[in-house]
């Protein structure tokens, strides 16, 4: 079989996995298991914690151990296993701990992914600059599908999105190993955990432009999950005015807008860094979270619908043009000795800190502003955009960096 294919239909389980449940069960828990905010926020929290150090733990591995194929399944394997539990448990306590567990075994998996998907293409002689992202593109398109076909068979407010996702999980680990053997590295090819994880990176923290970077990454890095934490529950408050919307009757088709549009985004990121450079692109993302919440905050499923639409396109910008353009900024600015570990100490501050964070304290407003079980989404949004304002208004004052012309993104995919 093609191994395009196969690497594609890799790809697309990888996030269909993710998909399932990542947009969903915070509605789940909210409006069917009535969960606080601080739990719900708590318990996708734990996503940042599995993120510090799980891809740490099983790239070491990987690279010293284990071929990275077979850790990969063992550890969808154990995500299936996992997430059929959860679906049968109702307390927070015990979901909390579960879906820790969950979170430490799927986490490791996105780069994992990437490392088979890497030696699958390089042992076919492939350029997997050229070959692999529009591989990679099959993932969102796995994550839009299973948001649609929870949606679809009506499992927004149903444990049975966890069984939707255990299957897929079950069937990729299977299917994992398959993949071509990616046996561990050379003793002195492997990396240590420390440079894993980036810690070998701080030393970029002497630099204050770097410092302020990576403190900025952490502060938009809690505002990526927010939506994916209430945007579920949040339309289904309105299912007492607008019973019959699109919005209350297909959550999950009107929140997967901001995953297509991420994808188209994507395309526009060379013209943009060519026209205005990194720093205002960076800013144009923190605007663009500015008008996510905003948005939410004034918008129905009714006659509000468009500003729900147009919150969703503009996901898009606010999500990818901080991610490309930072992981271009940390490409240039680190030394190529440390560039690998720098990339690792981005991702640790957006997906690592900055999800944990973001969680808990995004749990803390939705609370805030509940009373009697009724929220009222128009504080709670608001204060969301009022901090993406805050960090708008303070970025392009602190943040010092020339305009660079852009060139090449071709560095991103190593």
């Amino acid at each position: 079989m093609n191994v395009k294919f196969r690497l594609t239909l890799l790809n697309f389980l990888q996030f269909f996995v993710w998909g399932s449940w990542l947009i969903s069960l915070g509605g789940y828990m909210i409006v069917t298991l009535k969960f606080s905010g601080v739990e719900v926020g708590s318990i996708f929290a734990t996503m940042g914690i599995a993120s510090l150090f799980m891809p740490a733990v099983m790239g070491i591995i990987s690279d010293r151990f284990i071929n990275a194929e077979k850790v990969l399944g063992f550890c969808h394997l154990a995500g299936a296993a996992l997430l059929l539990i959860a679906s049968r448990v109702t307390d927070y306590p015990s979901l909390y701990i579960i879906m820790l567990f969950n979170s430490m075994a799927y986490m490791p998996t996105i780069a994992l992914a990437n490392t088979v998907s890497y030696n699958a293409l390089e042992k076919n002689n492939l350029d997997i600059v050229k070959s692999f992202p529009p591989i990679r593109v099959w993932g969102t398109v796995g994550f839009i599908a299973a948001m649609w076909m929870v949606d679809f068979l009506g499992f927004t407010k149903s444990p049975m999105q966890l069984y939707v996702s255990a299957g897929a999980a079950f069937l990729l680990g299977l299917y994992s190993f398959t993949m071509p053997k990616r046996p561990p590295l050379k003793e002195g090819d492997a990396k240590s955990f420390a440079s894993s994880i980036g810690l070998d990176a701080f030393v970029l923290f002497r630099s204050r432009k770097m410092a302020i970077f990576f403190i900025f990454s952490m502060f938009l890095g809690a505002a990526l999950q927010i939506t994916n934490l209430f945007g579920g529950s949040f339309l289904d408050d309105f299912k007492t005015t607008y019973p019959d919307s699109f919005g209350v009757q297909h959550p999950n088709l009107l929140l997967s807008i901001s995953q297509i549009s991420e994808t188209l985004f994507i395309l526009t990121i060379p013209f943009f860094l060519q026209k205005f450079g990194i720093k205002n692109v960076m800013l144009f993302s923190i605007v663009a979270w500015v008008l996510r919440f905003g948005l939410f905050g004034i918008g129905n499923p009714g006659s509000g619908l468009y500003l729900l639409v147009l919150s969703m396109i503009i996901y898009g910008m606010a999500f990818d043009f901080f991610n490309i353009s930072g992981s271009l900024f940390v490409e240039r600015e680190a030394d190529p000795k440390i560039r690998a570990s720098a990339q690792g100490l981005f991702m640790l501050m957006t997906n690592g800190l900055g999800a944990f964070f973001g969680g808990i304290l995004s749990g803390w407003v939705v609370d805030f502003f509940t009373e009697n079980g009724v929220r009222n989404w128009h504080n709670i949004w608001f204060t969301f955009a009022g901090y993406a304002l805050v960090l708008a208004i303070v970025f392009p004052f602190i943040f010092k960096y020339k305009h660079e012309k852009y060139e090449s993104l071709e560095n991103l995919t190593h």
